[in-house]
């Protein structure tokens, strides 16, 4: 065979294989735009944050309203889910007042967004973050909005990275961009370290209390924190993304069980005694738990066969019984209504 020959059939052979990438990205592409079969339905609808007796979500079934936040009757949350044009990597709302956090994959971390959303889902304001979402809480008045991002690194089972985590009043606006400024009480000493990392607020009815995690040292810790005060205090370790129970006396938490691995079982802590108990649930849990009520807690677990994609479970506070499924492929609860 002559070299042009040669040449003649090896450019063949690449324009061959690249047509067929192109057609297997562009199947791919459109599968993703389609509902997996047998999952759940989705249709676009009215959704306030306001609508009583309602479960609230991030939609992670496969179609045209993945990322969406949709909504089902809390006594049915397998239901058919009505989809609203927000959509949102985190999500959380409470007293109508919402925060959504936004990333665009492969965008610059200045064009991720923190949107405020009042009861209809319209944005009030919208704030730069600084890295990729991770964690959103907003307090029992609706006043308070908090958000995590990470700066570096995409994991908390990651060697290396670095969080921040800020803390907005929907009142003023005022924002505390950054808890690392808030003074930090240890052991009753006040406490500098330059490896300071905060994450996973959640907050108490007073519009003034909140708990979070500390991380420097090597070592997580629960602190209890002022905003007026602007302080943090020290009150355990091995706590991660706490969330405040409804009658504010227990912390739903998750407890790293073993040392440099990625592996973390959801407790409850007692505030009063600082005792702990595990839940039924033994799976690895990486998620700031929510409380559907005082006796019930609700978590994201990755859904079985769909590596991007997790399903809501539940789980007793008390330790006893046994995780339920309560809806697949969802991400961020909240309690409606």
């Amino acid at each position: 065979m002559t070299l042009s020959r040669r040449l003649l059939v090896l450019t063949a052979a690449v324009l061959l294989l690249g047509a067929l990438a192109a057609g297997l990205v562009l199947r791919a592409a459109s599968r993703a735009d389609q509902p997996r079969q047998g999952g759940p339905t989705v249709a676009a609808g009215s959704l306030t944050l306001t609508q009583p007796d309602r479960l609230a979500f991030l939609n992670a079934a496969q179609g045209p309203h993945r990322g969406a936040l949709a909504s089902v009757p809390a006594g049915t949350p397998q239901a058919a889910r009505t989809a609203s044009d927000l959509t949102c990597r985190r999500f959380h709302a409470a007293a109508g007042t919402g925060v959504c956090l936004r990333s665009t994959p492969g965008a610059l971390a200045q064009d991720n967004q923190a949107l405020i959303v009042d009861s209809g889902l319209r944005t009030l304001r919208s704030f730069p973050l600084a890295g990729t979402p991770s964690r959103a809480r907003v307090s029992p008045s609706g006043r308070f909005a908090a958000w995590t991002v990470f700066v570096s690194g995409e994991s908390y089972g990651a060697a290396f990275f670095s969080t921040r985590t800020a803390i907005l009043d929907t009142r003023d606006w005022r924002l505390d961009a950054n808890l690392e400024e808030f003074t930090v009480l240890m052991d009753g000493r006040e406490y500098r370290a330059a490896d300071v990392n905060f994450w996973g607020v959640t907050f108490a009815k007073d519009d003034d209390t909140f708990y979070a995690t500390l991380a420097t040292a090597g070592q997580t810790h629960l602190v209890k924190g002022s905003i007026s005060g602007r302080t943090v205090t020290t009150l355990a370790q091995n706590v991660e993304c706490p969330s405040l129970s409804p009658d504010e006396t227990r912390i739903a938490y998750k407890k790293r069980v073993r040392a440099g691995a990625s592996l973390w079982r959801e407790h409850v802590m007692d505030l009063g005694t600082l005792r702990e108990h595990p839940l039924a649930e033994k799976r690895s849990v990486d998620d700031q738990a929510g409380w559907l009520d005082d006796s019930t807690l609700v978590y994201a677990l990755p859904a079985e066969g769909a590596p991007d994609t997790t399903d809501l479970w539940t789980a007793p506070a008390d330790g006893s019984g046994a995780p339920r499924l309560l809806t697949p492929a969802a991400s961020s609860p909240t309690r409606l209504g």
